[in-house]
């Protein structure tokens, strides 16, 4: 769904820049009141940057930095998706994750991060020694001192929870405006003109919620704050026949040199390894690399041996945005009519429904209108693409009721043409590979679409029929850099990148393709790599 400009160009009262979690949280809150809302993405889908690339926890914030902002709005924010999930059916499992020690420092660190985690109000961690980790974890490597359980930790399905979020908003009378990249801005005295590349928007409002480019459209509200730089993750999946060996989540000790490389179950049923965390200085560059892949390969030897002589169905790399503020940048300027919600780290995914919530407040007090609309439409119910519950093609009373459900398309990933039709005729409809994979998990398994990708493509095909170039990139005032950094790439078609890639754009833990990120950032960990390395996250 791509909602018009409404007629006459009149101002809408709030333009969101940045469709992924963050800013679709942030639009579906303020679509809650009798506000004129525009959601602008330069991607062609929703939660397309570094929503869609992370390790996809659903974080307690026991470790957390306490007393920042970013400690309370991850607390608020873990019991607000949690909730949220259960009504829309956004799939997720609370496995409980365990903080091994293999040294007597990481060993020794351990009651302190009991008592930072009680600091965060998170009560249910526990000490517990080397025996107990291995009944736990039995197919952990050899050398563990002991470990620290935290029950509360949960993975969750990222791709659903940001269509969710959006879903809701464009439900509530959101505009979404999809491959709308913001070249420039022009502030006004009565509302600020955004040059988008499919024309001009005028809002009463900004709020910037960018990811990996909300500095440089900060900058352009004539602010200088924080500044953010691509922090690239590589990440191994899987096969799902290793996932006995890993029910729940293997969390680093973390210490000065970073947070270290994690071990986790998937939503799909995959293992996940990683990620690397490399500080680079070219927004776009979401390569895995050959270093990357040996570096984790060498962690997960020690971490978990047979897991590493299991098969892996992909590597991917994401990027998120790393900022040089040590917490979250959530401020709003009354004087432009501006809010940013920026440096929103690996924790974004867990916070987004409570930065949602704060920001809402700040510009409420800041002079913008907060009246509640009445009779709100319920929240949608999310297709589910998780292995915990009942999917399409295992529902006999489903197939009964509309036998393309029964129609198997993706074998890999047991993916049904009736889930294909549904994710191409949904309110927010996918609209290139990308898209269909993160709605559905077609071409996500072992083959990679080598089997399924012309029938995948073809429907794809017959759904964008005869759809038009989007518009061309006009000139404006103030002009932000053409480069991906803003917002990210667009395919050359206007319509997506619809070839059948095995490493195309960075999906997540299905095991998918290697991964771009700007929208936002989401939940990951951050390793150490020899020398040169020091980065972090990816997907799923």
């Amino acid at each position: 769904m791509n909602t018009p400009p409404r007629p006459g160009h009149a101002p809408v009262d709030v333009a969101v820049i940045g469709a992924g979690v963050v800013g679709s949280a942030i639009a579906r809150a303020l679509s809650g009141h009798e506000l004129d809302v525009a959601l602008l993405d330069a991607r062609q889908d929703v939660g397309d940057g570094t929503s869609k690339a992370n390790t996809a926890i659903l974080h307690t914030g026991f470790d957390a930095t306490p007393g920042t902002l970013e400690s309370r709005l991850v607390r608020e924010g873990y019991q607000l998706l949690r909730e949220y999930a259960d009504r829309t059916g956004v799939p997720y499992e609370p496995t409980g994750a365990v903080l091994v020690a293999w040294d007597d420092e990481q060993l020794t660190a351990l009651p302190g991060l009991r008592e930072k985690a009680e600091r965060n109000g998170y009560r249910e961690t526990e000490l517990i020694d080397a025996e107990e980790v291995y009944r736990l974890l039995p197919g952990l490597g050899p050398g563990v001192l002991g470990g620290l359980t935290v029950p509360g930790e949960s993975i969750i399905c990222t791709w659903t929870t940001s269509l969710a979020l959006a879903t809701d908003a464009v439900n509530r009378g959101t505009r979404l405006l999809r491959a709308h990249r913001v070249e420039s801005v022009c502030p006004g005295d009565g509302y600020t003109v955004l040059h988008t590349s499919q024309g001009e928007i005028r809002a009463r409002w900004v709020v910037n919620a960018a990811g990996l480019g909300s500095d440089t459209l900060d900058a352009h509200f004539g602010f200088d704050r924080f500044h953010l730089n691509p922090r690239r993750g590589e990440l191994l999946v899987y096969d799902k026949q290793a996932r006995p060996l890993a029910d729940r989540i293997v969390l680093p000790v973390p210490s000065k040199l970073g947070k270290g490389v994690l071990i986790s179950p998937t939503i799909y049923g995959n293992v996940m390894l990683g990620p690397t965390a490399e500080d680079l200085t070219d927004r776009t560059d979401s390569s895995t690399t050959e270093d990357g892949y040996a570096f984790l390969l060498e962690k997960g030897q020690r971490i978990m041996p047979e897991l590493v002589r299991e098969e892996v169905t992909a590597a991917y790399a994401g990027l998120r945005a790393a900022s040089d503020v040590p917490d979250y940048t959530v401020e709003v300027s009354a004087e432009r009519r501006y809010a940013v919600a920026g440096g929103i780290r690996s924790t974004g995914l867990t916070s987004a429904m409570a930065v949602a919530e704060h920001l809402v407040r700040l510009l409420g007090e800041a002079g913008l209108p907060l009246t509640v609309r009445p009779n709100l439409p319920a929240p949608p119910v999310m297709p589910n693409i998780g292995e915990a519950a009942t999917r399409p093609y295992e529902d006999a009373e489903r197939i009964a009721r509309d036998p393309e459900y029964g129609v198997v398309t993706c074998f890999c990933e047991r993916v049904t043409r009736g889930e294909i039709r549904d994710a191409l005729n949904s309110t927010i409809p996918a609209r290139d590979l990308g898209g269909l994979r993160r709605r559905t998990r077609a071409m996500n398994g072992r083959c990679q679409g080598f089997y399924c990708g012309a029938e995948v493509t073809g429907m794809l095909e017959d759904a964008l029929g005869q759809e038009g170039d989007p518009g061309t990139t006009p000139t404006g005032c103030r002009s932000l850099p053409t480069a991906p950094s803003a917002d990210c790439r667009t395919a050359p078609d206007g319509r997506g990148d619809i070839r059948c890639r095995a490493a195309a754009d960075g999906e997540s833990p299905a095991g998918t393709q290697a991964g771009t990120g700007t929208d936002t950032a989401n939940q990951a960990t951050e390793a150490t790599r020899p020398a040169d390395t020091t980065g972090e996250e990816s997907k799923r």
